[in-house]
């Protein structure tokens, strides 16, 4: 399943360049993976609440080409089950064009009750391929 959230860049998320800070894109794609869990029916309160903590691992992040203020962009979000983790590719596109603007690969683990978990069933059912 890929999943859409369409954003728009806010003055304060740029730097003295007039471009979007680099930090901003971990922003963008975090809450691009919290909302396409919400779109799903979970929701990482619920999860932690349950003793589970959906934590990340390892984040890469290639930009390609800065955002401004005012732009507009969406996220895609695919997920899925590789070995013991969970991987999120995200792509964050400018509009109306839809040029790619940052690429992000993120590894997910899952805590359980304080333990590092090689499962996770509530995760495994949702980001089956």
């Amino acid at each position: 399943m890929t999943h859409e959230i369409r954003m728009k860049v806010r003055d304060y998320e740029c730097d003295l360049q007039g471009i979007v800070n680099n930090a901003n894109y971990q922003h963008y794609t975090e809450h691009a993976r919290h909302e396409m869990l919400l779109d799903m029916g979970v929701s990482f309160a619920d999860l932690h609440r349950q003793g589970i903590d959906v934590v990340v691992a390892r984040i890469t992040l290639s930009y390609k080409k800065p955002l401004r203020s005012d732009d507009e962009f969406i996220v895609r979000t695919r997920g899925k089950k590789e070995g013991i983790r969970y991987v999120f590719y995200q792509d964050i596109l400018r509009l109306p064009d839809e040029q790619l603007a940052c690429r992000a690969k993120v590894d997910i683990a899952a805590v359980v009750n304080g333990v590092l978990a090689t499962q996770c069933p509530i995760l495994d059912n949702l980001l089956v391929d």
